[in-house]
């Protein structure tokens, strides 16, 4: 190991009132370079990552000089390597991540090098926030059932996640059952500071998950990446990023009465959304700061990929050290905490004047200004105010189809459907409630919201309002300390009285496991088409997510949850229209069931205790009865299964060899998919149900595996069989080739046969043509999903052309070695007059060394067109790893040539 080139400033952190030391670290200060105190807080974390690792071979000294010189650097898209100070998966990305590191030892072993080198450098947090498939919903015992039955169904998944931990050394697994992801790394894995064998330095993760910019509202520097680049992380690869701008966002004021912290976020992700924050990070800042608790700004880091930034940061200040103190963080582990970062100058005192920092570009919100909102029907972004809610949806029933339309026919707008449910009489039309789910990471880590909602259901139920009982509601909390809150406050049973029982500890319905709806109202939805609506305070809400039969599905806050509910309708306007009626015979209306801002602080004050979270994270050590009686093999290389339909060897690396491949073009290549925009990583690999009648559904049937326990696609990602023949098969997909119809097929254009996405890609892979794909804007948007990538891979896509990329979806398909090219600035496949029936031609030279990160290349057709398109390979790394046919064999090839 080189010595680091920053020694000089390596300084003793002393404990206050001459205590003892600390540790030692690296300080920022000693430079006395003042471009470093103006430097937004979110980069001095980039920055004391790469001076701690300065070694002048992965960190050199000019890439620290890079980032210090950030006001003049960032505009210039220049290339930082940076390493995270650890992982964090979750367990529909860790089984992909612990299979990939399984394979990686097999190749290492075949090649005859020590595999046991496939081992995490960097510590490795995995949580097995396990999917809840939303059964007995409105059942006491919803959560023990739906335990046992993820116990079941999974028990091969989760055997091989606790080898793992095994045979892995650096992994921490957290058991099934103790909550999201999201909101254990937030409450418990967290560590703000690290202090590893006495050096202090910044807490700071990728994680496979979009959604681990939540830790950002903690003061953590944290962002999705695919899971292909997290196993490169995990190895010692530092992640290669283009030095990123900074939007600081400045708020001030106080939210008004009745505000929640959902509304702010969707107003924030709308505003970010217009302002253009991909491939940024948001920092926000300002004497608004002061009115937000912890878990608001946690809301709002969480719905980073919503409004398209890497993260959403919030420096650490006295709120957060107020919550690690709640959370059950011990005094001593607060006061480093603080002491180091105010050693370093990275904490935020507002009681102290404030340096003026530099930001990219500003934005200011007034709180006071936001309004009670929702996002949808089918995007996060497309807020709509509570106040216009009515108005909008009959817009959206009158408009074309597309993000804001139906087009419902006028004549059929208000037509009501009778139905029998259980033998009793009901009614269904369009806009009607048939989910109401408070669910996901993003709110339930929110006392205020979630006692919020606890509060409407009290009120409603004190009036007499009851939710009609084919609205499927349920409760899943992201962490047990929610239920433990909401039970001392006695406000559960209110819950529970309107059918909001608790369900499981984590992803449901904004995954798409909602579960079934009952055969009734389906059939009622179905057969009369039927525009239903889905309410659930998650945060994605894209078509064909939530639930096959909701089209209109809307995120609120868990309040309005409630509210809708009970409603029944989002075909109603609460400033006027009543929500229902109540056991006096009078109208109950909106206003009647809405908890003051007072109340809610109140109840939380009361309820909310640092116990709670020591008594709910001290379980996590111990496990559960089911995990702990697993029985799982021994050994560091895993006996695969060639008959397992969950967890299966892929072929990525049965045929590696140690020389590189080299780059590769395009010839003659097929189109098989031409898509318009904001194609998501869920139309690309869904996560959710098996259709029964998909290539998925049939490898299944073959191989015996009943129906009822097909599971989902998520579940299954340890299977690249599977996955494979799951790629593009969202039912809801839209594929330019097929003229107008819906659903996941395409056209074997030597023949003009119409067959599933999967038959037609083995064709052309037997017929030996390659294959690209056409797309539009935001292409790969969504959650961060390695198998969006893996997928096409397999299939035998070699190059992605689109309009623009999501950001971790981008890299993914470098990390497996498919070309992801831009079409120019005002060129599309429909301006250029692109079908998808030609074939297309990429040429790229032999040779890396003569690829450029970002240059133009030629495109060209057999009939004759030819257009430029920008390679996104977007630094000389991402070249490497497409030399090497993605970033996983070159991780072991250099594994293999390091020096013992």
């Amino acid at each position: 190991m080189a010595r680091n080139a920053y020694e000089s400033i390596l300084k003793t952190l002393e404990k206050p009132n001459g205590g003892g030391v600390f540790g030692k670290y690296y300080s920022l200060p000693a430079l006395n370079d003042p471009r470093i105190d103006k430097l937004p807080y979110s980069i001095k974390i980039l920055l004391e990552s790469a001076i701690r690792n300065c070694d002048e071979f992965q960190v050199k000294s000019k890439d620290v000089e890079k980032i210090i010189d950030w006001e003049n650097t960032s505009p210039k898209q220049v290339e930082i390597p940076f390493k995270p100070a650890r992982v964090l998966l979750q367990d529909f990305t860790g089984v992909p991540a612990v299979v990939d590191l399984a394979c990686m030892r097999d190749a290492m072993n075949r090649l005859g090098s020590d595999s046991n080198k496939i081992n995490p450098l960097v510590p490795v947090d995995l949580v097995i926030d396990h999917s809840v498939q939303v059964d007995l919903a409105r059942s006491e015992n919803a959560v023990q059932f739906n335990m046992e039955l993820e116990f079941q169904r999974n028990k091969e998944r989760f055997g091989f996640l606790k080898w793992g931990s095994n045979a892995f050394h650096n992994m921490l697994v957290v058991p099934p059952g103790s909550g999201i992801v999201h909101q254990v790394n937030l409450e418990y894995l967290g560590r703000v500071v690290f202090n590893t064998d006495g050096m202090l330095y910044p807490d700071s993760v990728v994680g496979t998950d979009s959604h681990t910019t939540m830790i950002d509202g903690l003061g953590v520097a944290g962002w999705g990446v695919g899971g292909i680049e997290a196993e490169a992380t995990m190895l010692g690869q530092p992640m290669s990023m283009v030095l990123p701008g900074v939007v600081g966002f400045k708020l001030t004021g106080k939210l008004k009465d009745g505000v929640t912290a959902t509304d702010l976020v969707l107003t924030v992700t709308q505003m970010l959304r217009k302002h253009g924050v991909v491939g940024k990070f948001v920092e926000f800042y300002g004497e608004g700061m002061s009115e937000l608790s912890l878990a608001d700004r946690a809301t709002i880091a969480n719905m980073s990929p919503e409004y398209g930034a890497t993260m959403g940061f919030f420096p650490v200040d006295h709120v957060t050290l107020q919550y690690l103190k709640l959370t059950g963080r011990s005094d001593e582990t607060v006061s480093m905490i603080e002491t180091y970062l105010r050693a370093n100058r990275m904490f935020v005192d507002y009681n102290e004047p404030q340096i003026e920092r530099v930001y990219s570009s500003y934005l200011e919100l007034n709180l006071v200004d936001v309004e009670p909102c929702l996002s949808g029907p089918k995007r996060p972004h497309d807020r709509v105010l509570l106040s216009e809610m009515k108005t909008d949806w009959h817009a959206c029933l009158d408009n074309k189809v597309g993000f804001k339309g139906f087009a419902v026919p006028k004549d059929s707008q208000s037509k009501v459907v009778d139905f029998s449910f259980h033998d009793t009489p009901a009614k269904i039309k369009h806009g009607d409630v048939v989910i109401a789910a408070i669910t996901s990471c993003t709110n339930t880590s929110n006392p205020s919201v979630m006692l919020g909602a606890a509060l409407v259901a009290k009120k409603a139920c004190e009036l007499g309002l009851e939710v009609k009982p084919w609205v499927k509601t349920s409760l899943a909390p992201g962490s047990g300390v929610v239920k433990k809150y909401l039970d001392k406050s006695g406000l559960q049973n209110y819950l529970n009285h309107l059918g909001f029982h608790i369900v499981g500890y984590g992803c449901t319905t904004c995954i798409g496991n909602s579960g079934d709806l009952d055969e009734s109202v389906a059939s009622a939805i179905s057969e009369n088409d039927i525009v239903a609506a889905a309410v659930l305070s998650g945060n994605r809400n894209f078509e064909g997510r939530v639930h096959p039969l909701t089209r209109a599905n809307y995120l609120a806050s868990p309040p309005l949850v409630v509210a809708y509910a009970l409603a029944g309708t989002v075909d109603i306007d609460f400033a006027k229209e009543p929500i229902g009626t109540g056991k006096d015979g009078k109208d109950v209306y909106f206003r009647d069931i809405w908890p003051s801002n007072e109340e809610i602080a109140d109840v939380v004050q009361s309820s909310v205790l640092p116990e709670m979270f020591k008594l709910t994270y001290e379980a996590i050590t111990k496990g559960n009865p089911m995990w702990n009686q697993l029985s799982v093999p021994s050994g560091t290389l895993y006996s695969w299964d060639p008959t397992s339909t969950y967890i299966h060897e892929p072929p990525y690396f049965k045929d590696m060899t140690m020389s590189p491949p080299g780059p590769h073009g395009v010839k003659d290549a097929y189109c098989l998919l031409n898509f318009g925009d904001s194609i998501t990583t869920d139309h690309i690999s869904p996560a959710g149900s098996i259709h029964r009648d998909s290539p998925a559904a049939k490898y299944l049937l073959e191989r015996g595996v009943d129906r009822r326990d097909f599971n989902s696609y998520g579940s299954r990602r340890g299977n690249d069989e599977v996955m494979a023949r799951g790629t593009f098969a969202n039912i809801r997909i839209v594929n330019k080739l097929l003229k107008g119809e819906v659903g996941p097929k395409t056209i074997h254009v030597p023949t003009g046969e119409k067959l599933s996405v999967f038959d037609v890609a083995m064709r052309y892979k037997t017929e030996g043509y390659d294959t690209i794909i056409l797309a539009g804007a935001e292409y790969g948007s969504g959650s961060s999903r390695d198998w969006a990538a893996k997928g096409p891979m397999l299939l035998g896509v070699k190059a992605v052309i689109a309009k623009s990329f999501e950001r971790i979806h981008r890299s993914n398909l470098v990390g497996m070695g498919i070309i992801p090219l831009c079409f120019k600035a005002g060129e599309d496949a429909d301006t250029l007059g692109l079908t998808g029936y030609e074939r297309f031609s990429i040429d790229l030279p032999s040779s890396v060394s003569e690829i450029r990160p970002g240059q133009d290349v030629i495109v060209v057709t057999d009939n004759g067109k030819s257009f430029t398109c920008t390679i996104r390979f977007d630094t000389e790394v991402e070249l490497a790893y497409f030399d090497h046919g993605g970033i996983l064999p070159y991780v072991i090839r250099n594994l293999i040539n390091a020096k013992q």
